[in-house]
């Protein structure tokens, strides 16, 4: 007669790593699940399969329960549309502030200030004179804004935590990545375009007939690398900008949101918080300015490099030459940028109703 049959558990034989529906004991089911030390270790004690179905419900969580996670392609027609409407209101402020600076005390000043400026301007060419160059900044404006916008998004989506709330060092080095990606791609491009057209228009007998013309122009003399002037410069001065405005526009709103990352933020709030950010970036970073419009000027050739000019504009005008133009451009700068984030917020919420992404 064979012996009885030996007793066996759960997680011995074929019933070896599978549940079992009926009969289970309780106390099985509470061991099957994570505890709360595991839970709170974060996905990166889970298994693997686990970790990717926790990743997706964090992003689906950031989605829905705090501050959207905008998809890169929204941001990048948000943050050109938002670009082409605010440079058609803020332009001559633009000019301005450019004509200034490139009255330099080499040759005795033309302009005794922002309101002689102005007026002999309108005396020369008309209202349209404040508007010259306008077509070449615009050009180069919507895609200077997609691609800062863009890359910011695309860099700061996998920095933010479930809530979709980005710490303000990521703000910080987020902004500098989206700064140095449109001065290259096109900030410096566009910017020497304007300058060289600018000046062009404060000589004599100007050259260039028209914006095509003057591309033409300057090409067809130097080369592609004519508008690469002040490469150095601009990447600077952009990535400084842009560091400095996401850096306070993201310390604002994680202020304002306090613990609860879904509250609203009404577009009079966002244009204050932008008009700060654009008034810090520009005490902190003006200097580079004027280098950068000095190495992009027609008069480029009288610099060895970025450093030559620093140091020539320091020997011969002094210090102060340094902030020339500072009042034009923290008027534009503010309006400037209160303008662009609440467009730019405005936008992404009207495409979040008819774009949906995951």
């Amino acid at each position: 007669m064979s012996p009885l049959p030996k007793p066996f558990a759960v997680s011995e034989g074929p019933c070896e790593g599978r549940g079992v529906r009926r009969g289970r004991p309780r106390s099985a089911l509470h061991q099957q699940r994570p505890s709360a030390a595991v839970t709170a270790a974060g996905p990166g004690s889970l298994p693997a399969h686990q970790q990717s179905h926790a990743a997706r419900r964090n992003l689906a969580a950031a989605s829905v329960g705090g501050r959207k996670i905008t998809h890169p392609g929204k941001a990048i027609l948000a943050g050109g549309i938002a670009g082409g409407i605010e440079i058609c209101i803020t332009f001559p402020t633009e000019y301005v502030k450019t004509q200034l600076q490139l009255d330099g005390r080499a040759n005795p000043p033309r302009y005794r200030g922002i309101g002689d400026c102005v007026k002999l301007t309108v005396q020369d060419h008309g209202l349209r004179g404040l508007y010259r160059g306008l077509s070449s900044l615009l050009y180069g404006s919507i895609p200077k804004s997609a691609v800062r916008f863009g890359t910011f998004e695309m860099l700061s989506n996998p920095m933010r935590d479930a809530t979709g709330r980005l710490d303000n060092t990521s703000s910080l080095l987020c902004g500098l990545g989206a700064g140095i990606a449109e001065a290259i791609v096109v900030v410096c491009p566009m910017e020497t375009l304007k300058v060289k057209m600018i000046h062009d228009q404060c000589s004599l007998r100007p050259r260039y007939r028209g914006f095509f013309h003057g591309v033409s122009e300057i090409i067809r003399e130097q080369g592609v690398r004519g508008t690469y002037q002040g490469l150095t410069a601009t990447v600077l001065k952009q990535g400084s900008n842009q560091a400095i405005r996401f850096y306070v526009m993201n310390t604002l709103r994680n202020w304002y949101k306090g613990d609860d990352p879904r509250r609203d933020m009404p577009p009079i709030v966002t244009a204050t918080f932008g008009a700060t950010a654009g008034a810090a970036s520009v005490f902190g970073n003006t200097p580079l300015d004027v280098v950068k419009t000095r190495m992009q000027g027609l008069e480029a050739h009288r610099y060895k490099n970025t450093v030559d000019c620093a140091f020539q504009i320091l020997k011969q005008e002094g210090p102060q030459a340094f902030y020339k133009g500072t009042v034009p451009r923290l008027g534009r700068v503010c309006l400037d940028v209160a303008i662009v984030f609440v467009i730019y917020e405005e936008v992404v919420k009207l495409l979040n109703n008819v774009w949906k992404t995951q």
